[in-house]
Parts: structure tokens; C-alpha cells; sequence
């Protein structure tokens, strides 16, 4: 007869009450303060974005497990949160067709094409978004201000338009109102970080904590962010390491390098990305110390591609390079098993 090998990993061991279900179900939970700020601040079209990313994605997932021959597994809720989290990381000014493609491409090449649930080595949201960015990368960086900050933008761009004419000669005049057009699109066309890249740093910070200012859906809103942040941690849904490290790590770059850290925090869609793409159970690593060590390499990479890249942010490419070493993070930082000692010789 035939015996089957069980092989039983050191500690830690993880058990939880709480199954995959359950987790996948609060996670949405906890993104319906960004969800419900995107369409504050952004209209009622961003509505369709979300239904059509997360209906792409449910979609998507039930066609490919039954091609595939694999049980339904549309209930688990996992499908909805990858395309609520896609569609949270795009623009409010893409087609309706953008977010249904991205889900599509998530659901087959981030997680089906892999296994499924549980066997995928990249966040699918973070897939999706990457093969977006690359594959129509003008639409993927057409940003606008809400309503309710074109105050800002509007004196910003009075001010600006003002220096450059007084300080252009009546020879020049038409190069100048070119150049003044031009300014006013960059300013009326960038996102916080956009900004800081041309010399601007002075978006108020208030705006920037409530969601006033231009951004992916659910990037904007830091409060928001935050709430449904904190309820994850409350409910252990995800290990504080992971989103302080990668913050903190930030933070610290930037104070060393001179920079605002509130300004980078609040900035961009690192806030996001900490509690939401980097904490992801499937594609992190399950040891103290290796969700530490992820987080600070986030950190790094983030701020790094913020700071030199040819994008001004680098969230969504920090977290899918850190995504390869979470195999190697794991193995480096597994605790010894009880009584081992190093062999001699």
C-alpha cells in the first residue's frame, strides 16, 4: 500500500475563523468609502466604470473556470474585488470599455491562467492595470480636478499665466500665450505628483486628505482610504506590517531626500496601494519579518520610480517586482524549527 509523505512547514502555522469567503467579502466592505468618494468627487459615469469593471470581472471568471472545467467560484468574491480594485486605479475620464478589457485581462492572465485563487504569484488588479498602462497610455493618464477644486486651479493658473506675460517682451507675445496654454493644460491635466514633477508643490493639503484633487478613482481620497484601512486592520484582515513598512519607508526617503513626507503620502495612490494591493494574502509573504522586509522594498522601489522614473508614480510597478521576491522573502525568513540548530561541518 502506497503512503502518502505529508510534510508539515515550521511555524508560524497559520488558522484563522474567518475563510477566504468571508475575507474577500470585507475587503469589498472596506472599499466602499473609496468607491463612494470616486462618485462624490467624479460624477455619477464613475458608477459605471465600477459595475462595469467588477461585472467584467465576475464575467470573466465564470467563463474561464467552466471552459477550464474548474468548480463555479464566482460566490467567493474574490472576482469582484479584482475588478472593484482595478477600476478604483483608473482615470474617471476612460471609455467604459477600459475597466471591462483590464478585468477581462486580470481574471485570464493575473489569476485563472495560474490556477486560480490561491495560485497566482502577481496581484491580478495590479496585471490589469500594468497591461492598461501599457497598452493605452494616453488614456491612462488623462486626469481631471472635481468640480469643487477648480478654485485652486483656476488662481493657480492666473498666477502663472500672469508671471509668464509680464515677463515676455511684445516680440514674443505669441510664443507666449502658446507657452501660457500649455501651462494651463499641465496644470489642469496633472495629479498632485504630475505637479511636484514641474515644480509645483504647494496643492493644499486639506483637499488632498478629503479627495478634492485630480486622480485614479480610488486614489484621491485619503479619509476615505483610511476608513476602509483601519477596518481591515480592527478586523485582522490584514497584518499592520505590511502597510506601515511600505509607508514608513516612503516617508523616511522622502524626509532623507529633502521632500514633504506628508506631501508623498497623501499623494498619488501609495496610500491605496498600502492597504489594499500590497497586503493581498496570495502574492505577500505569511512571516513577520518577510512582510517587512516587502514593505520596506516597496517603499524603496516607490519612491525611487517617484523620484527618477519616466512615470511620476510607481505603486503599481513597486508591488508586482516585489511580488517576485515574496517566494525568496518567505524561504529567507521562516522561523527555525523548535531545537534546530546549525550543522557544523
Amino acid at each position: 500500500m502506497l503512503e502518502t509523505e505529508v510534510v508539515v512547514s515550521p511555524s508560524p502555522h497559520l488558522r484563522s475563523g474567518v475563510n477566504a469567503e468571508a475575507i474577500m467579502w470585507m475587503v469589498v466592505l472596506a472599499l466602499v468609502p473609496a468607491s463612494i468618494a470616486a462618485v462624490y468627487f467624479f460624477g455619477w459615469p464613475t458608477l459605471t466604470l465600477l459595475l462595469a469593471s467588477i461585472g467584467a470581472a465576475v464575467l470573466t471568471e465564470a467563463v474561464t473556470v467552466l471552459i477550464m472545467k474548474r468548480p463555479l467560484t464566482i460566490n467567493d468574491g474574490s472576482a469582484v474585488v479584482t475588478g472593484l480594485l482595478l477600476a478604483l486605479t483608473l482615470p474617471p475620464t476612460v471609455p467604459v470599455w477600459i475597466p471591462v478589457v483590464g478585468s477581462a485581462f486580470a481574471i485570464i492572465f493575473g489569476k485563472q491562467i495560474y490556477g486560480g485563487l490561491g495560485f497566482n504569484p502577481f496581484n491580478p488588479a495590479l496585471i490589469g492595470r500594468a497591461f492598461l498602462l501599457a497598452s493605452w497610455p494616453k488614456l491612462m493618464v488623462n486626469w481631471v480636478w472635481p468640480e469643487g477644486s477648480l478654485g485652486w486651479v483656476t488662481g493657480k493658473v492666473g498666477a502663472l499665466a500672469g508671471a509668464t506675460t509680464s515677463a515676455t517682451a511684445s516680440a514674443t507675445a505669441g510664443a507666449t500665450a502658446g507657452a501660457t496654454i500649455q501651462t494651463v493644460d499641465a496644470i489642469a491635466g496633472a495629479t498632485p505628483l504630475g505637479l511636484w514633477r514641474g515644480g509645483i508643490t504647494d496643492v493644499p493639503y486639506l483637499q488632498m486628505y478629503l479627495g478634492n484633487i485630480a486622480g485614479s478613482l480610488g486614489e484621491t481620497s485619503a479619509l476615505a482610504i483610511l476608513l476602509g484601512g483601519l477596518f481591515l486592520l480592527v478586523f485582522k484582515v490584514i497584518d499592520w506590517r505590511l502597510p506601515c513598512s511600505y509607508l514608513g519607508t516612503v516617508a523616511l526617503l522622502a524626509f532623507l531626500m529633502g521632500e514633504d513626507p506628508l506631501f508623498h503620502l497623501l499623494a498619488g495612490g501609495l496610500l491605496f496601494g498600502a492597504f489594499f494591493m500590497a497586503t493581498d494574502y496570495v502574492t505577500t509573504p505569511v512571516t513577520p519579518r518577510g512582510r517587512l522586509l516587502f514593505g520596506i522594498g516597496c517603499g524603496l522601489l516607490t519612491f525611487l520610480i517617484r523620484k527618477y522614473g519616466g512615470f511620476p508614480e510607481g505603486v503599481c510597478y513597486s508591488i508586482l517586482i516585489m511580488n517576485i521576491t515574496t517566494p525568496l522573502l518567505d524561504r529567507w525568513t521562516v522561523p527555525k524549527r523548535f531545537g534546530e540548530v546549525k550543522a557544523n561541518g
